[in-house]
């Protein structure tokens, strides 16, 4: 009678374990065990078991697992991480699992030596206890804010200083910098640089046809002329023209408005962004002027205000939902959908999917339904939401998504003080060595890339159901490891950039308006303190705002940092290696940023992977 010592560990998270009876087979090539009941299991960290076979069953290669309820829990899930089983030849065998069983059905598992091409054997799961753990932890916004009583709310802020009392209920040292600095043209440029949106700013060569600006009305000191300052690439726009024709919301009976403007930047001989012109329609008219800083106080601030709305709208739904949630849920179901456990990519990107589906599906329910926060009080809430997605979506290239591509096509090498762009090229560069090293250990040549089939499935769906360009990238070795660097880029690095500072930069409403009640003025001088009041969001609508972006930006409460990987799907020592290197070099960077950021006047923590979720978690 030969021994196979079995060592069962269940996730030390909340209800791991189970009280149901639990049962193992091993199967191994030249033969299989007898289904073994593990007597006494009661879902311990780690449990240990003796299997006895009549003879050798070969080298193992999967496990068979079921749980069946007793009569008081018929119904007990178990979230086991592995398995591990010692044969009488002395050979270890490792079986990854990470994830819930909740029913009484044969789950099989292979051994978790990474394999490429065998059949698929892995179905899309509901991992519903992820899912209740989160909306628990997710429940919710306005109390902690101190904000109840104040959410149906449908009148006019009074006063600036009416929304300083709430907006002291919670406060970072950002938000605070931004409540004292909102309105400065510095500041305003500095946005769209290092804020929650890098993405919209773009190098300007030539002016756009709609933008009918003259050197007299942005330079009439003479110090400076417009094609010269272009020429030198000194000349920036950001142009919403995606917003153009979109319908706006109406929130407590009342009609909103949303622009489509356009801002042309000017960089100063001392480093700053700043705005010189902003065009709030993109159709020249008589009754859309051009808003310069030489205007009236107000005019020009009410202008900077329809942008930074705008630019809430751009960000939401463009930057942050469709650009990283929506395309994340796209990576992972297509991962679970097409590639086995035991296949490296499998292994190499599980990762950065994990409560990427839940998290969306909240989303959806809370944030985007019909009674949602963005639906229910966003300029761009309801039919205008998916008009927009839909715009948006046709802008979605794969070259866009890749981060040295994106800033060399919106020509931003160059640019001083762009910690978004240094930042991130150094954690691409250093996420792309971590991906090459790993797969090279298992592809090494093309041939190998493009007869696997589970890879080329995973990609192709990609194409299809995430409407992606460019239909043969990924077939070579090379382009598969530039791909699989923009998935985990995506998921990790660009979803904290355009998440992390969603409260800092949004959370003093003035500066980041979810809505606006009144159209832009028609002609200069009618403008004034009062009619910003009335132009600013309800108060309802704004501590709607504020709850959701303060919840948006708080870390998980069992956040795992980019390069952390608590549950070991690899079993070989190389790609171990691998992970310690990309360690080592996230920790070197994060210490950088760490001492760059002390001689920052607003430190830019978006990109310090010490502050990067592994996936699309939050």
């Amino acid at each position: 009678m030969l021994s196979y010592d079995v060592t069962v560990s269940t996730a030390d998270i909340v209800a791991a374990t189970t009280f149901n009876n639990v049962f193992i087979k091993l199967v191994g090539e030249d033969g299989e065990s007898e289904r073994k009941w593990l007597i006494n299991f009661k879902g311990a960290a780690v449990s240990k078991f003796t299997v006895h076979c009549s003879e050798s069953i070969g080298k193992l290669v999967l496990i068979e697992l079921d749980k069946q309820g007793l009569l008081i829990f018929p119904e007990d899930s178990w979230f086991p991480s592995k398995v591990e089983v010692k044969s009488p030849e002395g050979d270890v065998y490792v079986f990854p699992i990470y994830r819930w069983i909740d029913d009484n059905q044969v789950h099989r598992f292979r051994e978790g030596t990474a394999l490429r091409v065998f059949e698929d054997t892995h179905l899309l799961g509901r991992h519903s206890r992820e899912r209740e753990l989160k909306e628990r932890e997710e429940d919710y916004r306005l109390t902690e804010l101190q904000l109840k009583g104040l959410d149906d709310c449908e009148e006019n802020w009074p006063d600036i200083d009416s929304i300083d009392r709430v907006f002291c209920c919670k406060k970072t040292d950002i938000s605070e910098y931004v409540q004292d600095h909102w309105k400065e043209d510095s500041f305003f440029g500095y946005q769209f640089l290092n804020a929650v949106n890098p993405t919209m700013i773009r190098r300007c060569s030539a002016l756009p046809g709609n933008l009918p600006v003259t050197d007299e009305m942005v330079f009439s000191g003479g110090q400076f002329r417009l094609e010269e300052e272009m020429q030198k690439g000194n000349i920036f726009l950001c142009d919403y023209k995606s917003l153009d024709g979109i319908k706006a919301n109406t929130i407590n009976g009342k009609q909103q408005y949303l622009m489509a403007p356009l801002v042309l930047l000017h960089k100063t001989p001392d480093d700053k962004l700043m705005p010189i012109a902003i065009q709030l329609k993109q159709i020249p008219a008589g009754d859309n002027p051009i808003f310069f800083p030489s205007d009236s106080e107000y005019d020009w601030l009410t202008a900077k205000i329809f942008v930074r709305s705008a630019e809430f709208s751009e960000h939401q739904l463009n930057a942050h939902l469709l650009r990283t949630h929506l395309l994340a849920e796209v990576f992972a179901v297509s991962l679970l959908r097409n590639v086995p456990m035991v296949h490296p990519l499998y292994k190499l990107l599980i990762p950065h999917t994990r409560y990427t589906l839940q998290i969306n599906y909240l989303a959806r329910r809370r944030l985007i339904a019909e009674t949602g926060v963005f639906t229910e009080f966003s300029a761009t809430g309801g039919e205008g939401m998916i008009t927009f997605l839909k715009k948006s979506l046709s802008s979605v290239t794969y070259s866009s998504l890749c981060l040295p591509d994106n800033i060399s096509e919106r020509g931003l090498e160059s640019v001083p003080n762009f910690y978004y762009r240094d930042d991130g090229l150094r954690l691409w560069s250093i996420i792309n060595r971590f991906v090459q090293g790993v797969l090279s250990f298992y592809y090494k040549n093309d041939l190998e890339v493009k007869q696997d089939s589970e890879l080329q499935k995973w990609i192709q769906d990609i194409y299809e159901h995430g409407f992606l360009s460019q239909k043969d990238t990924g077939e070579l070795k090379a382009a598969v490891v530039r791909f699989v660097t923009m998935v985990v880029f995506t998921c990790s690095a660009q979803h904290s950039a355009v998440n992390g500072g969603q409260y800092d930069y949004g959370g003093w409403m003035p500066n980041n308006p979810i809505t606006l009640q009144l159209p832009p003025p028609t002609t200069k001088g009618t403008t004034s303190e009062a009619t910003m009041l009335k132009t600013l969001p309800d108060v309802n609508a704004t501590v709607q705002g504020m709850a959701t972006m303060w919840l948006l930006s708080k870390r998980s409460t069992d956040f795992v940092s980019l390069g952390q990987y608590p549950e070991e799907h690899f079993s070989e020592e190389i790609p171990f290696t691998f992970i310690k290197d990309f360690q080592a070099e996230l920790r070197q960077l994060s210490a950088e940023i760490e001492a760059r950021n002390v001689d920052l006047e607003i430190p830019y923590t978006y990109m310090d992977p010490g502050d990067i979720e592994n996936s699309v978690a939050i």
